[in-house]
């Protein structure tokens, strides 16, 4: 599994969510819950995976949508 995005803005990582689950693109949010784990305090971001193959594919289609500023580095 590859990280595309790091954030703890719910709006971004469902945009960026919704985008890849249009385009059929598999994918996982990791430490979505981890804020409650501990205390909502921010130190556990959400990642936004995919599966390395679909990367390049992935990546292209986030920075088309203007969210290449939010990639982490390949």
């Amino acid at each position: 599994m590859v990280e595309l995005i790091r954030s703890n803005d719910v709006v971004l990582m469902g945009f960026a969510r919704s985008l890849l689950e249009g385009a059929d693109i598999p994918l996982l949010v990791a430490d979505s819950h981890m804020s409650l784990m501990e205390g909502s305090i921010g130190a556990f971001a959400p990642r936004l995976l995919v599966p390395e193959d679909h990367a390049r594919q992935a990546r292209r289609l986030l920075t088309d949508a203007g969210l290449g500023h939010e990639l982490r580095d390949a």
